[in-house]
């Protein structure tokens, strides 16, 4: 239970932009999402969205399209345009086909019409995602994690790892800049029958120090480990 809270905290949010002019129906989708550990950013209109996705990234856009300024096709017409390639999900009480077809063409991911079920709306934003970035390479710093062949680079180079050298610097990566406990550490590169201790830890912590002189892991007194990048 410990160990699950932790990786709930943790965690790190998939941010989500949501563009709604009907301020009563997105403060209910923003309960929604939240609920689900999503962070939100809500707009009433598309010229201050467009100014959000300027300052910061999110990785999900939620767009209705007749909002004020600028309509949701548009906004994510223009970021188009401009190589973001953020997936997106229409929210629309639109049912013809012309205007779901400007949608797909202004390059909308995927459609939902109102009213709809919100457990069909938390699949979706699940499913799109989970497309999006299965291959998508993770980068820390100098550290380039390949998903789909399970391995890492550091400065471009592949770095050979053992199995549990390899969890542990995934883990690190995951939770860059924040303090891993060893409990979490233990429960992800031992089984339960396998039995890890703090003295196994520091091996795998010395090792990949070795390997990366220039990695910058810090003992937290008390608590376990953090890279900081």
């Amino acid at each position: 239970m410990l160990v699950r809270l932790w990786l709930g905290l943790l965690r790190a949010l998939t941010k989500i932009l949501l563009l709604e002019d009907d301020a009563l129906f997105a403060d209910s989708l923003c309960d929604l999402l939240e609920e689900s550990d999503y962070e939100v950013q809500h707009f009433l209109n598309g010229q201050d969205a467009l100014n959000a996705v300027f300052k910061e990234k999110f990785h999900l856009y939620l767009l209705d399209i007749n909002v004020p300024l600028i309509d949701g096709v548009s906004l994510l017409k223009e970021l188009r345009s401009a190589e973001d390639n953020t997936p997106a999900i229409f929210l629309t009480s639109h049912k013809d086909k012309e205007m779901i077809q400007r949608g797909f063409v202004s390059g909308g991911d995927d459609f939902l019409t109102k009213p709809f079920d919100n457990d069909e709306l938390l699949w979706r934003i699940t499913a799109l995602l989970k497309r999006c970035t299965q291959n998508e390479p993770e980068v820390v710093g100098q550290l380039r994690h390949d998903k789909l062949h399970k391995t890492i680079f550091y400065k471009e180079e592949l770095l050979e790892l053992s199995k549990k050298e390899y969890d542990l610097l995934l883990l690190f990566m995951h939770h860059a800049n924040e303090s891993v406990p060893k409990e979490l550490i233990i429960d992800t590169l031992w089984s339960s029958s396998e039995g890890g201790s703090e003295g196994a830890i520091r091996v795998y912590v010395n090792r990949l120090k070795q390997l990366l002189p220039e990695l910058h892991i810090e003992n937290i007194r008390a608590i376990g480990y953090k890279l900081v990048c």
